[in-house]
């Protein structure tokens, strides 16, 4: 049974920093790519970022290109997200996301086929 753990999120001002976990179990992680999808208030679930299996290349929506860091220890089958320079529009429930073991993937819901729980991060000026 394949699980992805989300921790690390929280409430925090504007301009401040986070550091959101996911710890996976289950699945082959070193041979899976991994990323990060958020949901705000009352809008679609988006891409954040991907990282591939090595971690050698890493993916970022352009809103958060600059302050936000993908990486992975395959050692600790964790996944990470750095968050710099958070902004209120930061704001919103992340998930952590397994795509299937051996696939590429990319920026788009379906090509995920594990999801976490989510767990919500809040930007307040």
């Amino acid at each position: 049974q394949v699980q992805l753990v989300e921790s690390g999120g929280g409430s925090v001002q504007t301009g401040d920093s986070l550091r959101l976990s996911c710890a996976a179990s289950g699945l082959p992680f070193s041979s899976t790519a991994m990323a990060w999808f958020r949901q705000g208030p009352g809008m679609e679930r988006e891409f954040v970022a991907s990282i591939t299996w090595s971690g050698g290349i890493a993916y970022y929506v352009d809103s958060v290109t600059g302050r936000f860091t993908i990486s992975r220890d395959n050692a600790k089958n964790t996944v990470y997200l750095q968050m710099n320079s958070l902004k209120f529009e930061d704001t919103a429930v992340y998930y952590c996301a397994a795509g299937p073991p051996l696939a590429l993937t990319g920026s788009r819901m379906y090509e995920y086929k594990y999801w976490g729980q989510g767990i919500q991060v809040t930007v307040s000026s």
